[in-house]
């Protein structure tokens, strides 16, 4: 690509649009890159197609260039074609119909199978040990609370929101009330099941399954959250590496790694798009290049 088009295009944006100093270095610099990936390509300004765009993009992506400077440098990249269009140096825009670079959504911290199996087994043992009648009410609680997140992926606010009246069909299932007044029903497994029943029976008539002092007449996020982290200090795991969130993402990662379909799990994690669940689908990239390499013909079995 010739540089001379490039500078064309910074005179222009410098007298035409007053463009500050530090923005004109700023395309000459993106422009310039470009230039030197067209030249590679064997293509110039005037004979790039979307496909060279789109090459290009992918090309700052491999360089580890984040999401929201690729769009910048694709920003550039538009004006100047458009310029180009504009002086009728090329009839066409190559980058109208490419999509803008979007951020990744982090994939969420999961914890193992063995290490949930970890901390329940470590909820479990508090709650059988021998304690003051409110400390073996806390520590029955963190268990029945801890079973109860693992076994339904509730939201912690739904967790601790739940209603005494939400237990249903002898604890086999949970009415949730989720965003925006929302309700749905999920299966309780046996373990949680029976973790509420002893619950239950240790409760007074009220409205709340998991009842405190507070405003709100039920026990907090904050206080959940604490606890859980303490019972990971004591079961030896990274206590920075669990939370409330944390074990809602481990359910809906696990049931995936089970061969559950996304759309139950959208369905159980009670997410209104099938977007929101498409953050745990590296989970099944996961399995499926597995499951590839364990039984396709040609592979090494070596």
């Amino acid at each position: 690509m010739s540089l001379h088009l490039v500078e064309a295009f910074l005179e222009m944006m410098s007298a035409e649009r007053g463009a500050a100093r530090n923005t004109i270095e700023a395309y000459r610099r993106d422009l310039t890159d470009y230039a030197g990936f067209l030249k590679r390509q064997g293509k110039s300004a005037e004979t790039a197609e979307r496909e060279q765009i789109v090459a290009y993009l992918s090309d700052l992506d491999a360089q580890g260039l984040s999401a929201s400077s690729a769009a910048r440098r694709l920003s550039a990249l538009r004006q100047f074609h458009k310029f180009l269009c504009a002086d009728q140096i090329r009839p066409d825009d190559p980058t109208r119909i490419v999509a803008s670079p979007r951020a990744r959504r982090p994939l969420p911290n999961v914890l193992s199978v063995a290490e949930v199996d970890l901390l329940l087994s470590t909820a479990e043992a508090g709650a059988n040990a021998e304690a003051s009648p409110a400390k073996h009410e806390a520590a029955l609680r963190l268990y029945v609370l801890l079973e109860l997140l693992y076994a339904t992926g509730m939201r912690v606010s739904e967790l601790v929101g739940l209603r005494r009246a939400a237990v249903m069909r002898d604890a086999s299932f949970l009415t949730i009330t989720g965003k925006g007044n929302k309700e749905r029903i999920v299966p309780v497994n046996d373990r949680a099941r029976d973790a509420v029943k002893m619950w239950l029976a240790t409760l007074p008539v009220q409205p709340w399954l998991f009842p405190a002092n507070g405003e709100e007449g039920h026990l907090s996020r904050q206080v959940f959250a604490r606890d859980l982290k303490g019972l990971a200090g004591r079961a030896g795991i990274a206590v920075a590496r669990v939370a409330p969130h944390v074990l809602r993402h481990a359910f809906a990662s696990h049931l995936l790694q089970g061969g559950a379909d996304l759309r139950v799990v959208q369905t159980l994690l009670g997410h209104a798009d099938i977007s929101t669940t498409q953050i745990y689908t590296h989970v099944l990239d996961e399995k499926l290049r597995t499951l590839v390499e364990s039984h396709h013909p040609l592979a090494d079995k070596n």
